[in-house]
């Protein structure tokens, strides 16, 4: 129904309907069954109504229950407070220190590396000398809200990961070297931890990067299989879809051609009534 038909059903519910309107309403019956609204059997006894009702009041009840094309329904508003989703920096500042870890991390003519699931203290040092070492947060937990990360780089580097979200403050130096300041600025998340980079690269370098944690090879395998199986019911959709268009035309053909025969067959019978009326029989 269109929009002037649904206010004349709401002030004229007496007002007789036209074909153009039981076409419209049908219309939107079958855009229902394709979607998956209504089943079959609802479908049919919708259908029949609609093409026996006369009125719009008749007709205003058959689809009410159902959307109108242009028309997006109200969000549904949850009353119940969803926990905390994993991953969230709720979770992954722990409000202490690992018991079991040193805050140095010491690399003379040699490395270190503190990468994966790990507890950056409150207050870390690290020093490389003749050396490198890295340092990864990106799946790292936090003690505190606010950590500081001193590096001492001498002829060696050190190497900082964050992951996107985190503030970065640095307050190093380089002498004859470099310390990284690109970072440095970036707004952080609400509620994600601070980190505070202090130190000295002399004759060295205090890199700092930002980066997205990158899949491992079994997520990206379960990734791949979840994209195939979403095309392959997809795929399955549209020839559901399909089918169900093609059955509702051939439908909607069989009840065209009934309703022309049933026309045809009215007006065959008015002009024998008015034949015999004119034989006086």
């Amino acid at each position: 129904m269109t929009d002037d038909a649904a206010d004349a059903a709401g002030t004229a519910p007496d007002l007789r309907a036209s074909d153009a309107d039981r076409e419209r309403v049908a219309e939107v019956l079958r855009d229902a069954v394709a979607e998956g609204r209504l089943d079959m059997t609802e479908f049919e006894e919708r259908l029949d109504a609609t093409y026996k009702a006369r009125t719009y009041g008749e007709l205003a009840p058959i689809t009410r229950d159902l959307p109108v094309a242009g028309v997006t329904p109200p969000p549904v508003v949850s009353l119940h407070k969803d926990p905390v989703p994993q991953g969230s920096w709720t979770g992954r500042i722990v409000g202490g220190a690992d018991p079991g870890a040193t805050p140095w991390a010491v690399a003379v003519m040699s490395g270190f590396e503190r990468k994966g699931r790990w507890v950056v203290p409150r207050r870390m040092n690290c020093v490389a000398f003749w050396g490198g070492g890295e340092l990864d947060l990106r799946q790292a937990d936090f003690s505190a809200g606010e950590v500081e990360i001193n590096c001492v780089a001498v002829m060696g580097g050190i190497q900082i990961t964050v992951p996107p979200g985190v503030e970065v403050v640095v307050r190093g130096i380089g002498i004859m070297g470099g310390f990284d300041h690109r970072e440095a600025g970036v707004p952080g998340d609400p509620g994600a931890p601070r980190v505070i980079v202090t130190g000295v690269a002399f004759w060295g370098g205090v890199g700092i990067e930002r980066k997205e944690v990158r899949p491992s090879k079994a997520q990206r395998r379960r990734e791949r299989e979840a994209r195939r199986e979403l095309r392959r019911a997809e795929r399955g959709a549209r020839g559901v879809q399909g089918a169900h268009r093609r059955m509702l035309e051939g439908h909607r053909d069989l009840l065209g051609e009934g309703r022309r025969e049933a026309r045809e067959e009215y007006r065959e019978e008015r002009r024998d009534r008015r034949d015999r009326r004119g034989y006086g029989e």
